[in-house]
C-alpha cells in the first residue's frame, strides 16, 4: 500500500526510487558488492600513496615498520621505472621492474587492508590535492551505485520505471505545449487589443479634429456674415434688418447643427469606450487564469521536489550507517582471521607432539623387543654349555 502522497506511483518504481529498499537479498549481490567496495577502497589508498611517500617521516611513526620499508622499496622501483621509460633500453629488464612494481603496490594494499583503521586514520590526515584519480574514484563509485540498483530491480520492475519515467517526460511535454499555446494566444489578444485601442484612438483624434474644424468654419463664416452687413448697412438699412434676420436664424440652425455633432460624437466616443474596457476585462480574465494554472503547477512542482529531497536525505543517512557497518564487518573479519591462525598453529603444535610421541613410542617397542631378544640369545647360549 502506497502513501496518499505517492498514488499513481506504480509498486516497482517506488521499490526502486525508495532508499529503504536498497539492501541486497541475495549472497551473490553481496560478493558483488564486497568486490567492489575493495575495490574503490584500494583506488582510495593508491592514491594516497604518493602523497605518504613524499612525507614518509611524517607518518613512519603511524605506519609502522613493515609498511615503512615497503613504501621505501616502492619508491625505489617508482624512481627506476621512471629512468627506464626516460631512457628506452632493454625491453626485459622494463618488464621484470614492472613486474616487481606491482608486486610491491598489492603487497601495501594488502597491508593497508589488513590493517583497515590505520587506512581511515590516514585518509582523514592525509591531504591530497584533486587529481584525475578522484573523477575516476568517482565514477567508479557511482558505477557500483548503478550496479546495485541494477542488481535489486527486476526486468518487470525496470520496465515499470522506464514506463513511468515516458509518462513524465510525455506530460512534461504536453504540459509545455500548453503554456506556449496560452502564451501564443494570449500574445494574440495583447496585440489585437492594442490594435483596436489603436484604431479607435485615431477615430476620436479624427472627430476632435474634424469638430475644431467646424467651429472654426462656423466662426469664419458668421464674421464674414458680419462685415458684409456692415458694409451693406448704409446703402440699404431696411434690407439689412430683413438680412440681418436670415442671417441669425442661419446662424441658429448652425448652431444646433454644430450641437447636434456634438452629441453624436460624444455618443460615439461612450460605445468605444464600454468596448475598450470589455476588452480590458476579458484581457484580465485570460491573465488570471493563466496565473491560477501556473500556480497550481507550481505547487505541484514544489511537493515532488520536497519529496525528492526528502528521499535524497534519507539515501544519505543509510549509505553512511553503511560504512559504519562495513568498517565494523572489517574489524570482525580481521578478528576471526587471527583467531583461525591461532587455532590452526595449535592444532600444528598438537600434531607435532603426536608425531613425537608416535616416534618415542616407536623407539621404545624397538628397544623392548631386543632387549627380549637378547636374553632370550643369551639363556640359550648357556644351555649349550652345559651339554
Amino acid at each position: 500500500m502506497g502513501t496518499p502522497g505517492k498514488a499513481g506511483i506504480p509498486l516497482g518504481v517506488m521499490k526502486v526510487l525508495d532508499p529503504r529498499q536498497l539492501k541486497p537479498d541475495i549472497t551473490e549481490t553481496e560478493r558483488i558488492l564486497t568486490v567492489l567496495d575493495e575495490t574503490i577502497v584500494k583506488l582510495e589508498i593508491t592514491r594516497l600513496i604518493p602523497r605518504i611517500i613524499g612525507s614518509l617521516e611524517r607518518y613512519a611513526r603511524m605506519l609502522g615498520p613493515e609498511i615503512t620499508s615497503s613504501l621505501l622499496e616502492h619508491q625505489k622501483l617508482s624512481v627506476e621505472i621512471q629512468h627506464l621509460l626516460a631512457s628506452p633500453g632493454d625491453e626485459e629488464s622494463r618488464r621484470a621492474v614492472e613486474q616487481r612494481l606491482k608486486c610491491s603496490l598489492r603487497n601495501i594494499l594488502r597491508l593497508f587492508l589488513a590493517n583497515p583503521l590505520l587506512y581511515h586514520g590516514l585518509k582523514y590526515k592525509v591531504r591530497v590535492r584533486e587529481s584525475p584519480a578522484d573523477v575516476f574514484i568517482k565514477a567508479f563509485m557511482e558505477f557500483r551505485d548503478f550496479t546495485l540498483e541494477k542488481l535489486l530491480t527486476s526486468p518487470d520492475e525496470e520496465k515499470e520505471k522506464i514506463q513511468f519515467m515516458k509518462d513524465i517526460s510525455l506530460q512534461v511535454e504536453k504540459n509545455t505545449e500548453t503554456i506556449s499555446a496560452l502564451q501564443e494566444e494570449l500574445a494574440a489578444v495583447i496585440q489585437t487589443r492594442d490594435e483596436e485601442l489603436n484604431r479607435k484612438d485615431k477615430m476620436i483624434e479624427n472627430l476632435k479634429t474634424s469638430i475644431e474644424d467646424l467651429s472654426k468654419d462656423c466662426k469664419a463664416e458668421i464674421q464674414h456674415i458680419m462685415k458684409e452687413g456692415e458694409s451693406q448697412q448704409k446703402e440699404d438699412e431696411k434690407g439689412s434688418e430683413d438680412r440681418c434676420g436670415r442671417l441669425e436664424q442661419d446662424i441658429q440652425l448652425l448652431g444646433a447643427r454644430f450641437n447636434e455633432l456634438v452629441l453624436e460624437h460624444r455618443a460615439s466616443e461612450l460605445v468605444l469606450r464600454k468596448e475598450k474596457c470589455k476588452a480590458e476585462r476579458e484581457i484580465q480574465k485570460w491573465v488570471q487564469k493563466y496565473d491560477t494554472d501556473m500556480t497550481e503547477k507550481q505547487a505541484t512542482y514544489d511537493k515532488l521536489q520536497a519529496a525528492y529531497n526528502e528521499e535524497k536525505e534519507q539515501l544519505s543517512m543509510l549509505m553512511e550507517k553503511h560504512t559504519l557497518l562495513l568498517q565494523e564487518y572489517t574489524e570482525i573479519e580481521e578478528e576471526r582471521r587471527i583467531l583461525k591462525e591461532k587455532e590452526e598453529e595449535a592444532a600444528r603444535e598438537e600434531a607435532r607432539r603426536n608425531d613425537a610421541a608416535t616416534c618415542i613410542q616407536a623407539v621404545w617397542k624397538g628397544y623392548l623387543v631386543r632387549s627380549i631378544y637378547k636374553s632370550k640369545l643369551k639363556k640359550g647360549k648357556g644351555k649349550g654349555k652345559g651339554r
